[in-house]
C-alpha cells in the first residue's frame, strides 16, 4: 500500500474544523497534524489548499437493482457505487429483500451475489422483512450477529411488503431483545389504497394524484402508530424518508419523552415539492416516490427538524427508474408508476448548498451525511469521521466550484435528473476509499470490486 498525505485543507468532521494535513497508510488514517508541524514523506501528495477535507459520505438508504412494480431500479451495484463516489459518498447501505414465503438468508444471499466484486466503494446491507413468522424472527438473531443489524418493515404496499400491526410488534420485540434496529416505512397503506381506487374511479390518473392520495396525515398516523408499537415492544425505532411536518411533530414529541426514536429525511423532500409532481404532461412521473413529495410549506419543518436533531440523518432512498420505458408504465394510471427517484450522486452537494444557503452549519452537514448514519448503523468510527485508525475514506471538496446539475453530466444510470438545471456551489474534487484513489482531480480512477462488504455493529445510540 502507498503512503498518502492530503495537505493544506480544512478538515471538517462532525466534531471540529481544523487546518490539518492527513497522513494515510495501509488504508487507514494514520495521523493528523497542523501544517508544517510534520514533514511527512509520502508516495502520493494531494494538495487540498483552499478546499475542505471531509469524511466520505455514508448513504444509509439505497436501492440498487431493486425489483418494484414489474421492473427493477436502473442502477446496478457497479453503476450506482461509481455515481455515489462521484458525489462524495464512500459507503452505501443497500436493502436486501426477503420474498414472501422465503427465508431472510435467501434474500441476503441474492443481494450478496448482485454486489460481490462489482462495487467501487464499500457497502453493507439492511434486511427488508416482508414475511414475519417464527422462522423469520429466529433468523433475525443470527443476522444481527453477523453484521446485518437493521430490519425494514412496511406499513405501506399491501400485498407486496406490508406487515400488519401484530407482525410489526413481534419483529420489534425481537429487535428489542437482539439489539437490532427496526426501520419503518410509515404510511397507512390500507387507507391509501382506498384513496387510490377512489381517485382512479374519478378519472384522476395523472402523476400529481400520487401525492394527493398519500396524505400527510396518513404518514403522521403511521408514524405515531409505529412509535407506540415500539414503545410497547421496548424497542428502538428509525423512521425512514420522513416527508411531512406532521410526521416530524410525532418524532419530536416522542424524542421529547426520551424515547429511542430516530428520523431520516431525504434531499428530495428538502429541495423539491408537489410543484414538481404537477409538472405538465407526464413530467411529474419523474418525481413519484413514496413517501411522496409534499407542498413547499413542509420544507421549513424538515430543515428545523435537522437543526434541532429531531431528524438525525439525510439519506437518498436512491431508487432510480428511467423516464423512458419505466416511469412510462404508469401513463394513464399513476398507481402503476414505479416509486423511486435518483439521488445518490447529488446528496453531498445539495447538503453543501444548504450550508451556503444558511440552513445548516458545515459540521452539521458532515454530521447528518457521514457521522450520524455511521453511528446509527454500527459503522463508526471506521466510517463517518477522519481520525487515527479510521478508514481513509476522504473527500477533497471544493466549496467554491460552481456546477449545474444535469442528466447530461451525471453518472447515475438513469435518463433524467430530479435536479435538472439547478445551480450549486461546491463540488467533489478527489475521493479516496480506504486510501485508494477512486476519483483524482475529477478523473475516475476506481475499479469494480475495490468496494468491500462491511459487516456492521448495532446502533451506537443505544449503548
Amino acid at each position: 500500500m502507498t503512503r498518502t498525505v492530503v495537505r493544506g485543507g480544512l478538515v471538517v468532521t462532525a466534531a471540529e474544523e481544523v487546518h490539518a494535513d492527513v497522513l494515510v497508510e495501509n488504508g487507514r488514517v494514520e495521523a493528523l497534524a497542523t501544517p508544517d508541524s510534520q514533514q511527512w514523506t509520502a508516495d502520493r501528495v494531494i494538495d487540498a489548499t483552499g478546499k475542505y477535507v471531509v469524511p466520505g459520505g455514508v448513504d444509509a438508504h439505497t436501492h440498487m437493482e431493486f425489483p418494484f412494480g414489474g421492473t427493477a431500479s436502473s442502477d446496478t451495484f457497479e453503476t450506482g457505487t461509481k455515481a455515489a463516489a462521484w458525489g462524495g459518498t464512500t459507503t452505501i447501505i443497500d436493502f436486501a429483500v426477503q420474498s414472501k414465503g422465503a427465508a431472510l438468508r435467501e434474500g441476503l444471499d441474492a443481494w450478496h451475489a448482485k454486489a460481490d466484486g462489482r462495487c467501487a466503494i464499500d457497502y453493507a446491507f439492511h434486511m427488508i422483512v416482508s414475511d414475519v413468522n417464527e422462522s423469520t424472527l429466529k433468523e433475525m438473531d443470527g443476522l444481527v450477529g453477523e453484521g446485518v443489524s437493521s430490519f425494514k418493515l412496511f406499513m405501506a404496499y399491501p400485498g407486496v411488503f406490508y406487515s400488519d400491526d401484530g407482525q410489526i410488534l413481534r419483529a420489534m420485540q425481537r429487535a428489542g431483545d437482539n439489539g437490532g434496529l427496526i426501520m419503518m416505512h410509515a404510511e397507512n397503506g390500507i387507507a391509501i389504497d382506498v384513496l387510490v381506487q377512489q381517485a382512479l374511479e374519478r378519472g384522476q390518473a395523472d402523476p400529481r394524484y400520487h401525492g394527493e392520495v398519500r396524505k400527510a396525515l396518513l404518514e403522521a398516523e403511521a408514524t405515531h402508530r409505529a412509535i407506540k408499537l415500539a414503545q410497547v415492544a421496548g424497542a428502538p425505532l428509525y423512521v425512514v424518508h420522513v416527508s411531512a411536518r406532521e410526521a416530524v411533530a410525532e418524532l419530536t414529541r416522542a424524542r421529547n419523552e426520551g424515547l429511542p426514536v430516530f428520523g431520516e429525511t431525504c434531499p428530495q423532500y428538502l429541495f423539491l415539492s408537489t410543484d414538481n409532481l404537477a409538472e405538465p404532461g407526464f413530467e411529474g412521473a419523474k418525481y413519484v416516490c413514496s413517501t411522496p413529495l409534499r407542498p413547499k410549506e413542509h420544507q421549513a419543518a424538515l430543515w428545523h427538524g435537522l437543526r434541532a436533531n429531531d431528524l438525525q440523518v439525510v439519506s437518498t432512498d436512491h431508487c432510480p427508474f428511467c423516464f423512458s420505458g419505466q416511469k412510462e408504465l404508469g401513463r394513464g394510471d399513476f398507481s402503476k408508476i414505479p416509486n423511486g427517484m435518483p439521488g445518490v450522486e447529488n446528496r453531498m452537494d445539495l447538503l453543501h448548498q444548504a450550508v451556503v444557503d444558511g440552513h445548516l452549519t458545515r459540521r452539521r452537514w458532515i454530521e447528518i451525511a457521514c457521522a450520524t448514519p455511521a453511528r446509527m448503523f454500527g459503522l463508526y468510527p471506521k466510517k463517518g469521521t477522519i481520525a487515527p485508525g479510521s478508514d481513509a475514506d476522504l473527500v477533497v471538496y471544493d466549496p467554491h466550484a460552481e456546477q449545474t446539475v444535469s442528466a447530461a453530466t451525471h453518472h447515475m444510470n438513469v435518463d433524467y435528473s430530479a435536479y435538472e438545471g439547478r445551480r450549486l456551489t461546491g463540488r467533489v474534487e478527489t475521493v479516496l476509499s480506504r486510501g485508494e484513489p477512486v476519483i483524482i482531480a475529477r478523473e475516475f480512477t476506481g475499479r469494480d470490486g475495490h468496494g468491500a462488504y462491511t459487516p456492521r455493529g448495532t446502533c451506537q445510540y443505544l449503548n
